[in-house]
């Protein structure tokens, strides 16, 4: 954890009906002095859009050699490389060679970043997806953002239904492929 960086507890409840998953998580999620609210809270929000057993932050915009959060098997390899904000095509080309599945979740604007990647090298390109959230839905939530946090996540038919200290919003998961197959 860096020096100098903030706290925050969530209390999650995660109900998502699309994948069948149903949890109840305690995270501890530490906000590194240069990263914003936003891409912390949406670093959260990929954690619980992706859960699964295995699943970890790393060092958040700290760390240099892993993604924001990732998922190991039992044998430590990693199945997952989970990408937020706005990764460069090397991370994205590094990800996708060491895990299955490679993945971005922004809060962004999508059209801004898709033009970043095209025709740069990236491994499996066509394999990765961008995931966004409806203009003004991350900074509306980031609003209700607190030291200890209530957070209700739920999803259904790609809408996300979010609560967070008593303040509801709602967003579709958008989803962009990073390059046409």
């Amino acid at each position: 954890m860096a020096a100098g960086a903030t706290i925050h507890t969530f209390a999650v409840h995660l109900a998502d009906v699309d994948r069948g998953v149903y949890e109840e998580l305690a995270l501890r999620v530490a906000q590194h002095p240069s990263e914003t609210a936003a891409f912390m809270l949406t670093r959260v929000l990929a954690y619980c859009l992706e859960f699964e057993e295995g699943i970890a932050f790393s060092e958040g915009v700290a760390a240099t050699d892993e993604p924001a959060v990732l998922v190991r098997d039992l044998t430590g390899r990693i199945t997952a490389w989970i990408e937020v904000g706005a990764p460069d095509a090397a991370r994205l080309h590094t990800g996708s060679k060491l895990a299955e599945r490679t993945l971005v979740y922004t809060h962004r604007d999508p059209a801004k970043l898709l033009p970043q990647w095209a025709g740069k090298r990236i491994h499996r390109a066509e394999a990765i997806t961008l995931h966004s959230f409806d203009p003004g839905f991350i900074d509306a939530a980031v609003s209700a953002l607190e030291r200890r946090n209530e957070l209700t996540v739920s999803v259904t038919e790609r809408q996300l239904y979010l609560e967070l200290n008593g303040t509801t919003s709602t967003s579709t998961i958008h989803h962009h492929p990073l390059a046409s197959g």
